[in-house]
C-alpha cells in the first residue's frame, strides 16, 4: 500500500464473495452481511465481488441512490450479486441503516417486486395506490408478510416473489415470520389474508393501475457502438469519438483510456495499463460527463475495466479479440464453455515465489503444502475426521476444511466451508456457525471461503494432492448406506496434475460421457477407465492414481470407440454424448453467452446470464445460447406461443443488429426442452437430462408456506402481536417468535427441573406446552441446563436452540 491508499482500501479483505460499504460522511462504512440485499435510495454504496471459480476475478459495482447527494455521489466515484433479489429502501444512513437486527417485528412496509432473472424490490407508499396488475407486492407487518400478485404477474415471477419473501423471514425475522399468498385475480379465495390487508391499507376504492413495463433497452438500441478516445496529451482531457462499429480490438491503445458507447444502453469505460495517472482518475467522471452531455438517463449502466481484465459483454462488442498469452509457471486454464477441453501447465512452486503478482491472480497462496484438517457437519456438531478420508466429500455432507501454511514465518489460515448440493438447510446453517467458532478458536485470522459443489477453487484442489472425488449424494458418515453396491457408479476425472484434479460422480448414463476427458466406471466387479479421444497422456496418468483410490477391484482400460458390451450394458445402454471435433481445440476468441429472450412489450429484449448452469434455463422462456459459431434456441415447454413462433426470427434479428457485424448466415439451431442434443448440453457443466421432472415450481413453494388453518392463525399472530413481548417485571421471558402461553396472571409459574426433563407431553404437568418446556425453568435452572442466559439462548439460531435443548432433555 502507498502512502496515499485510503485507509479504508487498508481494511478490504481479499476473499471469494461479496463485500459492500456505504458512504457516510464521505467515508466508506461497511456494511454487515445479515443487511446484503438492502439498499438505502438516499445512500451510495460500493459492492466488490470475487468470484469463487479459478479465475477469482473481481468486479466493482458503484450503486448510487435516487436522493444521495452530489457529495456521497462523488464519494462513491472516487473509492471506485444476490440470488434472492435485492430490496430498495426509503431514506439512508440517518433513517437508522447502521442498526439492522434480526427479529425485529414493529414494521409495516410495502415492496413492489419487479423482474424475473435479477428480482428488485422497492419501498413503497403503503397504500392500495401503489399496487399495479403486472407487478407483485409484499405487505410486510413484521411477524406477518403477505404476497399480492398481480393478476398479469406470470408463475416465475411469482415463484422468484416467494423466494424473496422467504428470504426476508429467514434473513431478517430469524425465520419466525409467517407468509401467505393472495393471488389478485381471485381474491376471494383468501378471504383472511385479505382482512388483514384491509386492515392496514383501508379498503380498495376504485379499479388497479395498468401493468407498468420494465424500460428496457431495445436490440437496436444495444446494437448501435461507437468507441470514444480519452486523452490529456494537450494538457486538458478531451474525449473525440474514434471508431464506430464494427469494432476491432487493435483500436486500444495501452497508453489510453476509452468509452465504449452501446447507444446509451450501457457505457463501457476501458483503462489502458501504460495510461497517465490522471487520466485513469478523471476517466469515471468524465464517463458520467458523458452520460450527462448524452441526455442518457441518470440511470444508464456504467462498466470500468482495466485492460487486461475485460468483461464478456465488452469483447462481443468487437469483431475480434485475443487475450494476450500468459507467461510460463501456472499457466493458463483453456476452456470451451462449461465442459470442454480443460489443459493447465505444470504447477510451478519456484515461479510462484518469484511473482507473488502471479500468485495473488491465481490465488495460490502457496504450493499446498501446508496442514490440513477437516471436520464434517454431524448431529450439527463437528466430527474430525481421520486423514485416510480427506478429500472422500459426499453431495448430502457438509464439511469444514481448515489449511495452515506459513508466510514470513508466520501461521495463516484458510478455511474452507463445503457444502453439498443435498446437505439439509439445518446442515448448511450449522457449517457457517460452526465455522465461526473455529474462526474464534484461531482469533478470527483465517480467511473464511464458502465453496459450493462443484465449483471448487484451484488451491482446494491442490491441498488434496489429487485425491479429490466427490460424490454426488449421500453421506460419509459411519453406519449409513449411501448406496446399493451393484449400481454402476460414473465418475468423470479432469486435470493433468496432483494440483488440478478431481474425479466428480456424475449419472452413470452414456450421455455424460465427453470425448475430452476419461471417465471411471465403477461396477460391482471391475473398474473401467474410459479414455476420451481428447485426453491427454497426463490427465490417464492421473486417473490411474484416482481409480486406485475409488476402487480395489480389477482395473480395465477403455478406448472410446472400442468399448465391450458390458460397458455400455453397466451404462444402461448406449447412447449420444458430447463428441464434436470442436470440443477438442483450446478456448476460442469469444465465450459462450446465454440470454434470456423477452417480447412481452412488442420489441425483442435480451437479458444476459452471467456464470449460467443448466439452472438458468427457464422454462416459461426461450432462451439464446450464442456460441459464437453457432446460434441455439432454447425452447421452454411454457414459453409463450407467441415467443416460440418468433424465436427464429429473434434469432435473426440479434444476429443483424450484434455490433460485432456477425456472419448472417450463421447456423441458428432450435432446441426443445427435455430433447436438448449433446453439442448443447456440452457447453454446460454436469448437465441432468432429467432435471425437468425435478425442481420446486410455484405452486409447490406456496403449498409448503402453510395449510388454511396455519393461513388463519396470521390473523390471529397479527391481532395479538403485542402478546408476544412480555417485561421481565412479569416474573418471565418470551422468545422473539410466537406467541407464548400466558397464564391469568400474566406470569410463567416456574417448575423444578425434573418436573420437565425427558418428559413425555402426557408426563408433564398440566397446562405446560411440551415445545417450550425452557419457559417453566428460573433464570438459574435454565443457565445452568441450557449453559447460557435466556437473552443469549433466544439470539442463538433456532436449529441450535432445539439442539441444546435436546441435549438438556427438555426436547
Amino acid at each position: 500500500m502507498s502512502e496515499e491508499t485510503p485507509e479504508a482500501f487498508k481494511n478490504i479483505q481479499r476473499k471469494p464473495g461479496l463485500q459492500i460499504w456505504t458512504i457516510n460522511k464521505m467515508e466508506m462504512v461497511p456494511v454487515p452481511q445479515q443487511a446484503f440485499g438492502n439498499f438505502f435510495e438516499g445512500d451510495c454504496y460500493i459492492v466488490l465481488h470475487e468470484s469463487k471459480d479459478s479465475a477469482h476475478t473481481k468486479n466493482i459495482h458503484y450503486w448510487i441512490g435516487n436522493t444521495s447527494s452530489q457529495d456521497e455521489q462523488g464519494a462513491a466515484a472516487i473509492y471506485s450479486y444476490f440470488k434472492n433479489g435485492i430490496i430498495y429502501k426509503k431514506g439512508g444512513v440517518a433513517s437508522g441503516f447502521q442498526h439492522v437486527e434480526t427479529n425485529v417485528y414493529n414494521i409495516r412496509r410495502l415492496l413492489q417486486i419487479k423482474g424475473r432473472k435479477h428480482v428488485k424490490a422497492t419501498e413503497v407508499p403503503v397504500s392500495w395506490d401503489s399496487f399495479n396488475s403486472g407487478d407483485i407486492f409484499l405487505l410486510d407487518m413484521g411477524k406477518v408478510i403477505v404476497q399480492w400478485n398481480g393478476p398479469q404477474s406470470n408463475r416465475r415471477e411469482k415463484l422468484k416473489a416467494v423466494l424473496l419473501a422467504q428470504d426476508i423471514r429467514d434473513r431478517e425475522r430469524g425465520g419466525r415470520a409467517q407468509i401467505g399468498v393472495v393471488e389478485g385475480g381471485d381474491e376471494d379465495d383468501s378471504p383472511e389474508l385479505m382482512k388483514i390487508m384491509r386492515a392496514v391499507l383501508g379498503q380498495r376504492e376504485g379499479h388497479l393501475r395498468e401493468a407498468v413495463p420494465d424500460d428496457k433497452p431495445s436490440v437496436q438500441q444495444t446494437g448501435s457502438v461507437r468507441l470514444y478516445h480519452v486523452s490529456d496529451a494537450s494538457g486538458n482531457l478531451v474525449v473525440q469519438e474514434v471508431a464506430t462499429q464494427p469494432l476491432t480490438q487493435d483500436l486500444l491503445r495501452s497508453s489510453d483510456c476509452y468509452i465504449v458507447d452501446q447507444g446509451g444502453a450501457s457505457i463501457f469505460l476501458w483503462k489502458g495499463k501504460d495510461a497517465s495517472r490522471d487520466e485513469r482518475r478523471a476517466a469515471l467522471g468524465r464517463a458520467v460527463g458523458f452520460i450527462k452531455a448524452k441526455n442518457y438517463p441518470s440511470t444508464t449502466k456504467v462498466e470500468v475495466m482495466a485492460e487486461g481484465g475485460e468483461s464478456a459483454m465488452f469483447k462481443h462488442l468487437f469483431k475480434s479479440w485475443r487475450d494476450k498469452d500468459q507467461t510460463q509457471g501456472l499457466g493458463r486454464t483453456h476452456s470451451v464453455g462449461k465442459i470442454a477441453k480443460v489443459s493447465q501447465d505444470k504447477f510451478d512452486v519456484m515461479e510462484l515465489h518469484a511473482r507473488p503478482e502471479l500468485a495473488a491472480q491465481q490465488r495460490m497462496v502457496d504450493d499446498a503444502s501446508g496442514e490440513v484438517q477437516v471436520w464434517r457437519i454431524e448431529n450439527l456438531e463437528l466430527q474430525e475426521l481421520h486423514p485416510s478420508s480427506y478429500g472422500q466429500f459426499y453431495g448430502g455432507d457438509c464439511y469444514l476444511v481448515l489449511y495452515s501454511y506459513k508466510r514470513a514465518n508466520r501461521l495463516q489460515y484458510i478455511l474452507y466451508m463445503w457444502l453439498g448440493r443435498h446437505a439439509t438447510q439445518d446442515e448448511i446453517t450449522a457449517c457457517a456457525y460452526q465455522a465461526v467458532n473455529v474462526d474464534n478458536r484461531y482469533n478470527g485470522e483465517p480467511v473464511q471461503v464458502r465453496v459450493t459443489m462443484g465449483k471448487e477453487p484451484r488451491h482446494f484442489l491442490a491441498i488434496f494432492k489429487g485425491k479429490l472425488i466427490i460424490f454426488e449424494g449421500g453421506t460419509g458418515r459411519a453406519g449409513v448406506v449411501s448406496s446399493n453396491p451393484s449400481d454402476s457408479r460414473l465418475f468423470q476425472v479432469r486435470g493433468a496434475h496432483e494440483f488440478n484434479t478431481k474425479a466428480t460422480e456424475v449419472p452413470a448414463r452414456s450421455s455424460s460421457l465427453n470425448t475430452n476427458d476419461v471417465f471411471l466406471l465403477k461396477t460391482d466387479r471391475v473398474c473401467y477407465l474410459w479414455y476420451g479421444k481428447g485426453c491427454s497422456g497426463d490427465e490417464r496418468e492421473m486417473a490411474k492414481y484416482v481409480a486406485d483410490l475409488l476402487s480395489k477391484q480389477d482395473k480395465q482400460v477403455v478406448a472410446e470407440g472400442k468399448e465391450p458390451a458390458e460397458f455400455w450394458v453397466a451404462l444402461g445402454g448406449k447412447s449420444p454424448y458430447a463428441s464434436d471435433k470442436r470440443f477438442q481445440v483450446e478456448e476460442p476468441a469469444h465465450s459462450p453467452r446465454l440470454f434470456e429472450c423477452s417480447n412481452q412489450t412488442g420489441r425483442f429484449m435480451i437479458t444476459e446470464v452471467d456464470d449460467f448452469a443448466q439452472d438458468d434455463l427457464d422454462e416459461e422462456d426461450v432462451m439464446l445460447l450464442d456460441t459464437w459459431e453457432e446460434i441455439f434456441l432454447w425452447l421452454g415447454s411454457s414459453a409463450n406461443e407467441y415467443e416460440t413462433k418468433q424465436a427464429c426470427a429473434s434469432a435473426v434479428e440479434y444476429l443483424k443488429t450484434h455490433p460485432a457485424n456477425r456472419d448472417p448466415g450463421t447456423a441458428i439451431i432450435t432446441v426443445k426442452q427435455g430433447h436438448e442434443p449433446p453439442t448443447f448440453t456440452g457447453w454446460f457443466n454436469a448437465w441432468d437430462p432429467h432435471k425437468w421432472s425435478g425442481g420446486s415450481s410455484y405452486e409447490e413453494m406456496k403449498n409448503k408456506l402453510g395449510d388454511a388453518a396455519s393461513i388463519s392463525q396470521l390473523t390471529v399472530n397479527l391481532n395479538n402481536a403485542d402478546l408476544n413481548l412480555r417485561n421481565s417485571s412479569s416474573g418471565g421471558y418470551s422468545a422473539p417468535g410466537g406467541p407464548v402461553n400466558i397464564s391469568s396472571g400474566g406470569s410463567t409459574p416456574y417448575m423444578a427441573p425434573e418436573q420437565l426433563l425427558n418428559k413425555t407431553p402426557d408426563e408433564l404437568p398440566e397446562g405446560v406446552d411440551p415445545g417450550k418446556k425452557e419457559e417453566y425453568l428460573s433464570d438459574e435452572d435454565f443457565e445452568t441446563l441450557l449453559g447460557s442466559s435466556r437473552p443469549d439462548f433466544y439470539r442463538l439460531p433456532k436449529w441450535r436452540q432445539n439442539h441444546l435443548k435436546k441435549e438438556a432433555g427438555l426436547f
